[in-house]
């Protein structure tokens, strides 16, 4: 018996008038056969119901999209960003009711999710803008004659966001296609449709039909499958997991696609003994501990230079300890649950394997029990671990949750070494005042994403991507909407 939903905690005009009316299809918001139920993972109560589509209305969904391709393409790039920056604008007018939501069905506190709708909002905008730099280019003459370098859409594209940043990912990938001209099918992660849903709610208001359309489901491989066995998609965009990533591009086909990836990171901090102590802890916290550490750029190794690890250490501990699990909507709280059971047994698991193996818990270290009987999700105790060393998973695989473990260091060339020593390369941070020490870093840091006394080193006009087994391509700045476009060499001969 499917459950009933709990009292409406968000701006219920954010979504269709109907519960499981989730699927955009050339235009309208329908529904399909079976509904599945979508539960606030800090209290499991079910908060809505979306569309569960299958094969049928993912191809009716991709139909929409190859219709509209002509139309959408041959529209100057200028109307297409206003049509984008109009959403904007609503967008950011309804950024506190779209928080409410995300954080609801997320599980991260208001705050974090407000930033997150504002920043998605930045990354569209930013979109819409790049589709009116794509530039071509004049050679100079030759022997031969002249050339010209042209630009042209790639074609309908794929869609696929992950549930930890459902808004903000769903805007970066949309506005990057739009704005080049290639109409869209979106599958957002099923532990986050409804927020994938308001927004695309509010950006299709805006565009003509089957521009852009949205497919929710719980069979997220009938979905994927289904429209990847049609030739006529021309363009992948993945965030998600390194495992399904890597499966999305060993995929065998009967046609090459562009495919962008962004998967799985294990992002190395160094901080160097010249670093502001104070500040540094402050932007450690900020770099790990949003999210309850789900994020793919989150910090996963933390490695002190020996002068000034104890301090330090001591001053992230205290403010660790400070953090409130919680309800993200309740006032005061800083920590929300983890996504799933799933999430927390590998937290779980990798503090377990590092104590077994020599590691000290100097905060948190297990599941949180809280007195709230309505806080029933998958929270664990924001936790800082010391005595860590390469021996341990957490050493090697992403942990995915609130658990900082700290390593030690005392030669710069051998920290930088163990900070590449990972299949991953997505994000690293370094922090510290000697010019030439940081440069030096910079250089040699095998990651995509580097942040130097920044924690929070993703903004639009920045390329986003990995190196590695972290993904391929990059979205965001004068680079990201390259993998969305093709480029055509006209030779001209006198």
């Amino acid at each position: 018996m499917t459950a009933q939903p709990v009292t409406v905690e968000y701006d219920a005009d954010l979504l269709p008038p109907e519960p499981g009316q989730t699927l955009l299809i050339n235009g309208e918001w329908t529904s399909a056969e079976a509904t599945f139920d979508v539960t606030d993972p800090a209290t499991l109560e079910v908060i809505g119901r979306a569309a569960d589509a299958g094969a049928a209305e993912a191809m009716a969904a991709f139909e929409a999209a190859v219709a509209a391709y002509d139309a959408w393409r041959a529209e100057p790039a200028e109307s297409r960003a206003a049509r984008l920056r109009a959403a904007v604008a609503d967008i950011r007018a309804r950024a506190e009711s779209l928080a409410r939501l995300l954080s609801i069905e997320n599980g991260k506190p208001y705050a974090e999710a407000y930033g997150e709708i504002l920043r998605g909002a930045a990354m569209l905008e930013w979109g819409a803008e790049e589709g009116r730099r794509i530039y071509g280019r004049v050679t100079q003459p030759s022997a031969n004659g002249r050339g010209i370098v042209l630009t042209s859409p790639i074609g309908p594209a794929l869609v696929i966001t992950p549930w930890n940043f459902p808004a903000s990912m769903l805007m970066r990938k949309i506005g990057l296609s739009l704005s080049a001209g290639s109409p869209v099918v979106a599958k957002p992660a099923e532990q986050t449709p409804l927020i994938a849903v308001a927004v695309t709610r509010l950006i299709n208001e805006h565009l003509p039909p089957g521009v852009l359309n949205v497919v929710t489901t719980q069979r997220p491989a009938a979905v994927v499958d289904a429209i990847m066995a049609d030739s006529r998609l021309r363009k992948i965009t993945f965030t998600g997991s390194t495992e399904v990533g890597l499966m999305l591009a060993r995929r065998p086909s009967a046609v090459l696609r562009r495919i962008s990836l962004e998967m799985g990171g294990h992002s190395p901090a160094i901080v160097f003994p010249d670093a502001d102590i104070e500040t540094t802890a402050t932007n450690i916290m900020l770099a790990k501990f949003p999210n309850a550490g789900q994020s793919c750029i989150s910090i996963n190794r933390l490695f002190l230079h020996r002068s000034i690890a104890s301090e330090l250490t001591t001053m992230l501990v205290e403010r660790v300890g400070n953090l409130r699990l919680g309800r993200g909507l309740t006032e005061g709280v800083t920590t929300g649950p983890l996504i799933d059971f799933a999430g927390l047994d590998k937290v779980e698991r990798h503090v377990t394997d590092a104590v077994s193996r020599g590691a000290k818990v100097l905060t948190g270290g297990k599941r949180w029990t809280p007195d709230d009987a309505r806080l029933k999700g998958a929270f664990y105790e924001p936790t800082v671990l010391t005595n860590v060393d390469e021996s341990m998973e957490i050493a090697h695989e992403e942990t995915f949750g609130p658990v900082l473990p700290i390593y030690t260091f005392d030669d710069d060339d051998d920290v930088i070494e163990r900070a590449n020593n990972t299949t991953y390369g997505l994000a690293a941070y370094v922090f510290g005042s000697d010019f030439n020490r940081i440069w030096d870093a910079m250089e040699r840091l095998e990651f995509g994403v580097i942040g130097v006394n920044d924690p929070l080193p993703n903004r639009p006009e920045l390329p986003f991507g990995g190196f590695k087994n972290s993904g391929q391509g990059r979205e965001g700045g004068t680079e990201g909407i390259e993998d969305y476009v093709e480029t055509k060499a006209v030779a001209i001969k006198k």
